[in-house]
């Protein structure tokens, strides 16, 4: 019961930080709407006693009062409801952004990685949507405590026993409550396999994965997948439902005895004289009033409860605070040594195969860099390290001596610019998609514009109606559709944005593109990152499988199996006998 209360106090602040006078106006409509309720009984009791008595005139002028009260009973909730409404709809958008901010809350991807983490996220991303209501159920609860307790007045001023009729409520509010609990349970043991039905789903209906599915006739399997997911996931949310409705039945069953118990004990006050007919009447209605609200408040209080835990769930993804250690002068302005790596492995959160191996290296600063190896290597992880998206399970990563955990992880991204293979495809206006890459200068045509050019997307910007304020894709409007390369070429500007980069990180820039396109290219990245080289020390590491590209790098990494085999000029390392001299020679007699 204490989470319940905790969770409709915060509801409430929620509600009155987003519209305080909406919500206000909605209490005091509610509030004098519920009480109307228990004074229809009332007037429904003077109302038979004037009958009974043959007093025409005060039975005329309580039916008159009954009439207005119900019409207040009516009307109000209706008028409360179009401003709770809107209260709760502002109220979802903002859990909504928390979701957001918690899920990027943390500058490295760990716990992106982790499958409860991501439970978790699909569990609350299923069920923010019902908070929408929550505004309405916690005024809801409210006004039935009201109506509830003015209730509970009217009928010990009859009989002092009657007063137990609402406090025979209680066992079906904590009946109702186990039984919610059971749904919730069932809906975290099915959590995995919800997720899986979702992806499955998704992956039938998405143009870009059907394409491959009708080619590969892949339907049957697939559908037969989800269908198996979904049964197991529906047959213990069937039994966890039907669990809980026989707790409910129990619940009210026990509440219909007392009820019948009230009705029992006023017939027989009338009958020896204690109690007139309007007082039976006053009770039965009063009683059937109490019926309503218990029914009302055990579903409000399931609908509060799963609320509630919804909103656990949300506070659970809070990221833990961090405090890094202080580092005079935070990331330097500009680098002088480079970054240096030692005795660098990593393996990604719950699992022990590990990526990368006891990696050495010294990156010089204003140089450009190459990571050459098979698919598999550890190319891309140690990409991520080198931006921070990870931190080494041993080993550091120092940049200019300092390493890389003790520095600000917001700042230091902050002066990377990178364009990773599973590149972004923001579907905004084409201005917007390029100056992501800088906020601070996203409605900088001049800026977005020369990142355009450096990155040869001017003729994307010719096939755009409405240049730079034309719109992407297909999502969210009649936009046009982009290419593969179209799109990695927009993200390559994107990345030309930030000119103030101390680390340039193209992963595969151009994977996307033929051999010529790449080629071109990078012939105009390279003048570019040698400017930042020799104005920040900035460095530029790349990866590409194409050593028409690798050549024109000032050093050259070659990796195996997480681990480093080779480094040096495209020169020295062919003039070895090593794993680069055979990939290039390998890939030399491909293109003759």
């Amino acid at each position: 019961m204490r989470w319940i209360v905790l969770s409709a106090l915060f509801v409430l602040r929620l509600a009155a930080r987003v519209d305080r006078v909406r919500l206000l106006k909605a209490v005091g409509l509610m509030a004098v709407g519920y009480l109307a309720t228990p004074l229809v009984a009332v007037g429904l009791r003077e109302f038979t006693n004037a009958a009974v008595a043959g007093r025409v005139d005060v039975a005329t002028a309580v039916v008159c009062a009954v009439a207005v009260l119900l019409v207040l009973e009516l009307m109000l909730g209706h008028f409360a409801h179009l401003s709770y409404f809107e209260v709760g709809e502002l109220a979802e958008t903002v859990l909504h952004e928390e979701l957001v901010r918690h899920v990027n809350g943390s500058p490295r991807l760990e716990r992106l990685d982790d499958p409860a983490f991501a439970d978790s996220v699909n569990l609350v991303r299923q069920e923010l949507g019902k908070t929408r209501t929550a505004v309405e159920s916690v005024l809801q609860l409210g006004g039935l405590v009201l109506q509830t307790g003015f209730t509970a007045v009217l009928l010990v001023m009859l009989d002092p026993w009657l007063a137990l009729l609402p406090l025979a409520a209680l066992p079906s509010v904590l009946i109702g409550r186990r039984a919610q609990n059971l749904l919730e349970l069932a809906k975290e043991a099915t959590a995995e396999s919800t997720r899986r039905t979702r992806h499955l789903l998704e992956l039938a209906t998405t143009p870009a994965s059907i394409k491959e599915i009708r080619l590969f006739h892949a339907e049957p399997p697939l559908l037969r997948e989800q269908d198996t997911c979904w049964s197991k996931t529906s047959a213990a949310l069937r039994g966890a439902h039907l669990r809980a409705a026989g707790l409910r039945a129990l619940g009210q069953l026990a509440f219909s005895l007392a009820y019948g118990g009230a009705i029992t004990l006023v017939i027989w006050q009338a009958a020896r004289g204690r109690a007139d007919a309007g007082d039976v009447v006053l009770v039965i209605t009063l009683a059937v009033q109490v019926s309503v609200q218990v029914a009302g408040a055990s579903t409000l209080l399931t609908a509060l409860q799963g609320v509630g835990r919804t909103l656990d769930r949300l506070a659970s993804l809070r990221e833990p605070g961090e405090s890094p250690s202080p580092v005079e002068g935070g990331v330097p302005g500009r680098l002088r040594e480079g970054i240096r790596l030692e005795h660098v492995s990593f393996a990604y959160p719950g699992t022990d195969r590990m990526i990368l191996r006891d990696v050495c290296l010294t990156i010089p600063a204003g140089g450009s860099v190459a990571l050459v190896g098979e698919n598999g290597a550890g190319k891309s992880t140690l990409v991520k390290l080198l931006c921070g998206l990870y931190h080494p399970t041993s080993g550091r990563i120092l940049v200019d001596g300092i390493d890389l955990r003790d520095l600000p992880p917001r700042e230091w991204q902050a002066r990377v610019a990178s364009l990773f293979q599973d590149f972004a495809r923001f579907e905004l206006r084409l201005g917007e998609n390029v100056g992501v890459g800088d906020l601070a200068r996203l409605e900088d045509r001049e800026a977005i514009s020369r990142a355009l050019g450096l990155a040869h997307a001017d003729r994307i910007v010719a096939t755009v109606p409405g240049g730079l304020s034309g719109l992407l894709g297909h999502g969210y409007g009649h936009g046009v559709e982009l290419s593969g390369g179209q799109w990695q070429t927009l993200g390559l500007a994107r990345c030309l944005m930030r000119q103030e980069a101390l680390l340039l990180v193209l992963d595969e820039p151009a994977a996307a593109l033929d051999a010529a396109a790449e080629h071109a290219i990078f012939d105009r990245y390279a003048a570019s990152s040698h400017e930042a080289g020799h104005r920040s020390g900035a460095i530029t590491l790349f990866v590409s499988h194409r050593f028409s590209t690798v050549r024109m790098a000032d050093m050259i990494i070659v990796l195996d199996g997480g681990r480093v085999v080779e480094n040096g000029d495209h020169r020295t390392l062919l003039a070895g006998s090593g794993l680069y001299s055979e990939l290039y020679g390998l890939q030399r007699r491909i293109y003759r």
